[in-house]
């Protein structure tokens, strides 16, 4: 890794474009972040696929029987969507922590660089 070097003034674009280019800042953190939301917006389709087919059979069966189905049918749909928000959050949850953790072994290297430079050896 070499050292960073203080780095001339750039518009917002070139900067953008230059962490881009050299891995000096990570930005899987805000990929992350709409990875995330991508996902709870399929488990919202997911979630309305349910409804609609609690509705269908509500209305295709005439009769009590289909309505039972169709509460069954939202109930359980319900509880799949919890789960599925459940481990979408706790997955997305540990490669923020992974990156994380990258980032600070990242300032921990930085210090200890800094340290060597000193001359002041750790025991």
């Amino acid at each position: 890794m070499r050292p960073n070097k203080p780095s001339p003034q750039r518009g917002p674009g070139a900067t953008i474009f230059w962490d881009l280019l050299t891995f000096e800042k990570l930005m899987t953190n805000q990929v992350i972040h709409l990875i995330y939301w991508a996902g709870l917006a399929l488990i919202a389709f997911v979630a309305f696929g349910f409804v609609g087919t609690a509705v269908g059979v509500a209305l295709r069966e005439n009769l009590l029987m289909g309505l039972l189905l169709a509460v069954g049918i939202l109930v359980a749909g319900f509880l799949v969507v919890c789960a599925l928000i459940l481990l979408w959050r706790s997955f997305c949850e540990l490669y923020v922590a992974l990156f994380r953790l990258s980032d600070d072994i990242h300032a921990l290297r930085k210090v200890a660089d800094a340290e060597q430079a000193r001359g002041d050896p750790r025991p």
